[in-house]
């Protein structure tokens, strides 16, 4: 049997365990969107600034809009910013760690030992009513930050290497396929009517710890890495024992030769630090693409969509928002679905530039929808088509492969560090969106998403020139490609 072609149940289990994790990180990416004005009211009364009889009193001037809308509170909105921007901080500060937690006791346990802070950051906000919702909502959001900041670098990593060759790409996909799916869930369970309300908030906030506890039920069942515990720990005989959990019955000798020559390579080659790995002319080339695919992930103007949509489809003259916004996820999802299914049949590179360049015309063609609606009504339909086209070109490639794609860039020895560095970098570029979009867009006003078009033209010609194909290629092969140029 072909070892390349198979699909067994345990790999199945394994692939859906890890990817649980993605799903909380999405859910914890979109959770904090609907119920805004829910948690700034709650804020307000905490820090004193606001009361139920301080909406009825007769103020004037500024006092009367603070008093009506406590979110206008300078206090409260710091406090509010600092729950949405202290999340990218946590993930920041801990994607650094996800080569030390991955080696330390292989990418299972790894995942395992890391779900104390999920739990730990859901029960700070579901109880966030116990003491000051303020101080527990933040401190709950940097944790869960930290979390996903870690399982944004194990899962691709632990997936990358038990996935076979064939379905490398596809599996590889499932990590954005989980995180869009968890955003879509915090948006439809969000809504006022459900748990985005005044009563049941906490329980909203406090639920993104619920799939930590499902996933440490399953990963005991999980398989270890064989390419870690061969080419890391030197175990042969235990790899063989995880590579036939994983594949079934077949001939493993091709595949641990493979890894053989691989640890062969790794040993000769000094263990890469990120220090050295940004220093070394080596992976110059790889680290050059791996950086540039997530810069292009978080430049594209994406991040902007998701934070802002319900305020971007109000400008547009939309009288339900919130639902415009939830359809949004919903095409997330079923062009991640695609991406899936055509990653491993058109290749990585053809994806990425398809989705590139689609953007690039969607932005374009959004702010000239954005510009011209006062003057002509049917232009609002325009940037909203637009919207929703600029999602599925986005998760057709360039949302999904950056993070498969590191892991198929570099070999063992500097994968887990050049993971880290691509996903400190991803969450630096978010955090820095997150903070300035607002500005830049009162700045730009509706020429912001030009400066996005400007940005994915330079994207795609970097991608046809730079970008290599690493369809059904081994990670030997890959490398070999880069040395060669």
């Amino acid at each position: 049997m072909d070892s390349g072609k198979q699909i067994t149940g345990t790999l199945v289990v394994a692939v859906f365990t890890a990817v649980l994790g993605s799903l909380q990180f999405g859910y914890s990416l979109g959770v904090i969107n609907a119920p805004q004005k829910v948690i700034e009211t709650h804020y307000a009364r905490s820090l004193g600034v606001w009361s139920e009889r301080s909406g009825e009193l007769p103020v004037n001037g500024s006092e009367a809009e603070e008093s009506r809308d406590p979110g206008k509170h300078p206090d409260v909105t710091m406090y509010w910013s600092l729950s949405v921007a202290i999340f990218s901080i946590g993930g920041m500060l801990s994607s650094f760690l996800v080569g030390f937690v991955g080696d330390l006791r292989g990418r299972v346990k790894g995942m395992l030992m890391i779900n104390v802070l999920a739990v730990a950051a859901g029960l700070l906000m579901g109880l966030c009513r116990m003491w000051k919702p303020h101080i527990m909502v933040i401190l709950g959001r940097f944790l869960m930050g930290f979390y996903c900041g870690l399982v944004s670098g194990l899962v691709p990593m632990y997936v990358g290497e038990i996935a076979p060759k064939a379905y490398r790409g596809a599996l590889g996909a499932l990590h954005q396929l989980a995180i869009v799916i968890g955003i879509l869930i915090s948006q439809v369970i969000g809504l006022d009517f459900i748990l985005g309300n005044d009563d049941m908030w906490p329980l909203l906030l406090g639920l993104s710890g619920a799939p930590a506890v499902l996933q440490s039920l399953l990963l005991p069942l999980c398989p270890e890495s064989p390419r870690y515990l061969y080419i890391q720990l030197g175990k042969e005989q235990e790899a063989r024992t995880s590579l036939l959990r994983l594949k079934g019955a077949y001939d493993a000798t091709a595949d641990l030769e493979e890894m053989r020559n691989e640890k062969d390579k790794a040993d000769r080659e000094p263990k890469v630090s990120i220090f050295s790995l940004i220093c070394s002319s080596v992976y110059r080339r790889q680290l050059t693409v791996a950086l540039m695919m997530h810069f292009s992930q978080q430049f594209s103007g994406i991040n902007a969509i998701f934070y802002y949509s319900t305020a971007i489809f109000e400008r547009a003259g939309v009288s339900h928002p919130v639902y415009a916004t939830i359809g949004v996820g919903v095409i997330n999802t079923i062009f991640t679905l695609l991406s899936v299914v055509l990653v491993d049949k058109a290749g990585r590179r053809t994806l990425t530039l398809v989705g590139l360049g689609g953007m690039c015309c969607c932005a374009i063609a959004m702010t000239v929808g954005l510009k011209l609606q006062t003057d002509y009504s049917w232009m609002s339909y325009v940037s909203m088509t637009s919207i929703f086209l600029f999602v599925s070109f986005f998760e057709i490639g360039p949302g999904p492969i950056p993070w498969f794609i590191v892991a198929e860039l570099f070999s063992q020895g500097p994968r887990p560090a050049a993971i880290a560095l691509a996903g400190c970098c991803n969450w630096t570029c978010n955090f820095l969106i997150a903070m300035t979009f607002p500005y830049i867009q009162a700045w730009l006003d509706s020429y912001v998403f030009i400066l996005f078009a400007a940005l994915l033209l330079c994207f795609t010609i970097f991608t046809h020139l730079r970008v290599p194909e690493t369809k059904g290629k081994s990670f030997e092969e890959i490398a070999a490609g880069f040395h060669k140029g």
